[in-house]
């Protein structure tokens, strides 16, 4: 078997399950996006963070980058950077109530654990 080092690793070489989107996380985002007619949708992105070691990121999009992948569901857009596609590939975004709050919840197949809070998981 050949060992594979990781400066050859390249998100752009594999071919991704992709990401999938709930009615209920289309609306949310397209909610957040009428307001302003230059954005083209969300991005979710993953950072270091947290007692698990990663967390999500959110942000509104103007301009998506030129690496980003685009999942479309009932005319929302999500944008992803390539680079992230290892942490979350296979992953639903919904967007759920939990008490009085409302959230978008990552159902991430990749996630072996998460912290208490759950605000930031952990792959393996």
């Amino acid at each position: 078997m050949q060992s594979v080092k990781a400066a050859s690793f390249s998100p752009e070489d594999f071919v991704w399950k992709g990401l999938t989107l709930t009615d209920g996380a289309a609306r949310q985002i397209m909610t957040l996006t009428a307001s302003d007619p230059e954005v083209k949708g969300l991005k979710l992105g993953v950072k270091q963070s947290g007692c698990a070691g990663f967390g999500y990121t959110m942000d509104l999009v103007k301009e998506p980058a030129s690496d980003d992948l685009v999942f479309t569901h009932q005319g929302a857009h999500l944008f992803v950077p390539l680079q992230a596609m290892p942490f979350i590939d296979g992953t639903e975004v919904d967007y759920v109530r939990e008490g009085l709050n409302q959230v978008f919840k990552f159902n991430n197949p990749k996630a072996q654990h998460a912290c208490g809070c759950g605000e930031s998981f952990g792959i393996e």
